[in-house]
């Protein structure tokens, strides 16, 4: 006699798919697909929508509660889902039984590798302690691998990548100075540190320096053959989840990046920005000395403003209030008379609220001052430094590898740089309808060109534009007028492509009359600038001057979106950490 078949209810409204149902008509599933994967037989179904169901026509509430015989095509689906659940399942298993038996053989060379011991071969030349970008030919020789036999050399540092084939594990080793390829192979790649490497962790390494295979590619066409190296266990860097390529990604928020800039600043791309800003700010101080400008280091604590009161920091110093400088520019004006032309590369600080793209509430401003010159030969003078400041920062191959890797379409700038009077940008912009963006009409003059104007100009032109004689209602009250025209000063901004204004200079008031008239037309007392005024009462000469954001600069020559990216800690509204 047959045994009787087993009934499983499913209540699609009331029931539950979970192991604490059973399926019974107290205790009913919630689909149909669930009791199939459950219940491998061939057993019976009921099946009911307690709550939703469709009342039959002249029925009454309690229809909804008859249980049916589940429906031939929702039965088949549900078998059909079964099916693949059990598959789905089955290759689960195989896999987690694959990641055992993985975790197991890891675990057996893991235990086997901590027994292997390495020492250094003491018969070996002496090894030469180099950097790892030194290629001086006449203390490093390349092994072919042949009869020919490469120096030995020590190398220090971290571990960049590394990538395992065979028996053979080749990692990419950096200084902050240059990369090298290592190759460790025999016992040395078969030792637990090895095996168990993690990238940032630091090694000493010594062994023999061979040229690379024909076809392979390593920094400088060479790599370090390893016959010993050391890691002190306080020199391994965290793996796992704590690894650094978990912490610190492209995708990562750029908050998060900033948070953890002290681990973003290993990165490629931000390590090349600062090692370019390294070599511009050394060129910026080659190019003033060829040109004998004299460096001076003006105060950071000041009692006066310069750019208006609205962005200085205030701060108490001692018995009496101070300021965060906001320019050296007067200071170095008081230089003139004594040192001749001067210049300093000092921080700066504005209190702006602002979250732009090209503002910093701390930057490193390079100002100069010039004596004895006219406007003109001011505008000559920007030109002649920052064009010879990139031939310099290019001239070094390393550097030039650099900003061809962070901005491949760069190109030095055409001299001479386009020459344009603020009345002739106003009439651009109107005539290429760009409007202002404060009262959504077209620019008039006397408007102060916001930036965004102000950089689609720049990017449609394309090229570096000195913009000239601005209105002086809109300017520093030091900027004295132009002679020809007296709405305008003789003052310039210096704008690049992609950026901006990167520079701010002017010819500055020479004469007494005139700088003790702008005080008061500003409404700023005079007093506690004497040592400035004086200036003009021993001997007065025309001299200008300007300032220029190293970081602006950098955001155009390497083509960094922010710039908070060409500084080590950024310091902005809301940001003074880490």
């Amino acid at each position: 006699m047959a045994a009787e078949q087993k009934t499983f209810y499913i209540d699609e409204d009331a029931g539950k798919d979970s192991e604490e149902q059973t399926g019974d008509e107290t205790l009913p599933y919630k689909t149909l697909g669930y009791a199939v994967l459950t219940h491998t037989e061939t057993p019976k179904f009921l099946v009911r929508k307690s709550l939703t169901g469709e009342i039959p026509e002249g029925g009454d509430e309690s229809a909804r509660l008859e249980w049916k015989p589940a429906a031939k095509a929702a039965l088949k689906k549900a078998v059909n889902y079964a099916k693949t659940q059990q598959k789905k399942a089955a290759k689960e298993q195989e896999q987690i039984a694959l990641r055992a038996k993985e975790e197991a053989d890891r675990k057996k060379v893991l235990d086997e590798a901590k027994a292997v011991v390495i020492d250094e071969d003491k018969s070996l030349p002496e090894a030469v302690k180099i950097r790892l970008d030194d290629t001086d030919s006449t203390k490093i020789q390349l092994g072919d691998g042949a009869d020919k036999k490469g120096t030995r050399v020590r190398v220090l540092g971290r571990v960049h990548r590394e990538r395992r084939q065979k028996d053979i594990t080749f990692v990419t080793l950096k200084d902050g100075y240059g990369f090298m390829q290592v190759l460790f192979q025999g016992n040395l790649a078969k030792t637990y540190d090895i095996l168990t490497l993690t990238r940032e962790t630091s090694m000493e390494i010594l062994g023999e320096l061979k040229e690379v295979p024909a076809g392979a590619k390593a920094p400088h066409n060479r790599e370090l053959h390893a016959d010993y190296f050391s890691i002190p266990e306080e020199w391994k860097a965290a793996g796992g989840e704590e690894a650094i390529t978990n912490r610190v990604s492209k995708d990562q928020d750029p908050s998060v990046l900033l948070d953890l800039r002290h681990l973003a600043l290993r990165g490629e791309e931000r390590s090349k920005v600062l090692i370019v800003r390294d070599a511009v700010e050394y060129a910026f101080n080659t190019v003033y000395h060829e040109l004998r400008l004299r460096k001076m280091s003006p105060p950071a604590f000041v009692q006066t403003q310069v750019e208006g009161g609205a962005t200085l920091f205030k701060l108490p110093y001692y018995n009496e209030e101070a300021y965060l400088t906001q320019s050296s520019q007067l200071y170095l004006e008081t230089c003139l008379p004594s040192m001749g032309d001067v210049y300093c590369i000092e921080k700066s600080f504005r209190a702006e609220k602002s979250l732009t793209r090209r503002h910093l509430a701390e930057y490193t401003h390079i100002e100069a001052e010039l004596d004895f010159i006219t406007f003109d030969d001011l505008l000559d003078h920007l030109e002649q430094v920052m064009c010879r400041v990139l031939e310099i920062t290019l001239a070094d191959p390393i550097i030039k590898q650099y900003v061809a890797d962070l901005n491949p379409d760069f190109q030095m700038p055409e001299r001479p740089f386009k020459r344009m009077k603020y009345a002739d940008a106003i009439d651009w912009l109107v005539e290429h309808q760009i409007e202002n963006e404060e009262t959504q009409q077209p620019h008039k003059f006397g408007d102060d060109i916001a930036e965004a104007a102000e950089r689609r100009m720049t990017d449609i032109i394309n090229r570096p534009i000195f913009l000239t004689h601005f209105p002086f209602e809109i300017k520093a009250f030091y900027m004295p007028k132009d002679v020809e025209d007296p709405r305008v000063t003789e003052s310039v901004d210096c704008l690049m492509p992609g950026v901006g204004e990167i520079v701010g200079g002017s010819m500055r008031m020479h004469n007494y009359d005139d700088l003790m008239a702008a005080f008061a037309r500003e409404g700023i007392d005079p007093a506690p600038y004497y040592w400035y005024t004086d200036q003009r009462k021993y001997g007065s000469s025309p001299h200008g001057g300007y300032g220029l954001g190293l970081e602006r600069f950098l955001a155009w020559l390497c083509k960094q979106h922010t710039v908070r990216d060409c500084c080590l800690y950024p310091r902005y509204f809301t940001r003074c950490k880490p």
